[in-house]
């Protein structure tokens, strides 16, 4: 029993002397890459839902909805600093990242109505910003989401990929594959992209952009 255990420590220590950020970083990207088809697909439903939700009118019921989400998240952000508003954004997005991933081993179904309700969300407060401000409105919400969609889009993506593994003849060799390099690009790729996003949006919102 102690030698087992002090084999794993010595393991465990061995992992952590052979850790190579550059070499993670790269095989994130690699996954990535054979991946782009799940995010693509994840970029193009979200910007139809962008256009359907921009161009045409809520139905009552989803419009109340959706004003009682907003005022809800006015309230919780109500007063805050720029510190604490940063720190609310960022946390957020892991949340409906991360769970947008995880998630995802579900055949892929919860990233699919996570895209398609982000992306109606997305047109429905931009028609709104449009109507009320004009069409120059939107080049304020743009900076917003710079570095916050590609990050979203990929764990999305990751998350419908997660999801494919039922297709595959050794579907829980490749569940294990794609979660181990999910979870790899969620760390080096990912996260280092919504710390940028919560930054540059908590200081655009406390500057009033």
């Amino acid at each position: 029993m102690v030698k087992k255990k002090s084999k794993k420590k010595c393991n465990f220590y061995e992992n952590i002397k052979n850790f190579n950020l550059k070499e993670q970083y790269k095989k994130s990207w690699v996954f990535i890459k054979d991946s782009k088809k799940f995010i693509y697909l994840v970029l193009v439903l979200f910007f139809v839902f962008v256009l359907i939700g921009f161009l045409m009118p809520a139905p009552a019921m989803v419009e109340n909805k959706i004003m009682e989400f907003l005022k809800e998240l006015l309230e919780k952000t109500k007063g805050m600093d720029c510190f604490e508003m940063i720190r609310f954004i960022f946390f957020n997005n892991i949340q409906s990242s991360f769970t947008g991933l995880i998630f995802g081993v579900v055949l892929g179904i919860f990233p699919l109505i996570a895209t398609i309700s982000n992306g109606y969300l997305l047109g429905f407060v931009g028609s709104m910003s449009v109507s009320e401000l004009g069409i120059a409105s939107l080049w304020k919400i743009l900076p917003h989401g710079i570095f916050e969609l590609p990050a979203i889009f990929i764990a999305l993506g990751m998350g419908i990929k997660l999801g494919s593994f039922v297709f595959y003849k050794e579907a829980f060799n490749k569940l294990n594959y794609f979660f181990k390099n999910s979870l790899r690009v969620f760390i080096f790729v990912v996260l280092p992209l919504l710390v940028i996003a919560g930054i540059i949006e908590g200081f655009l919102i406390c500057s009033g952009v």
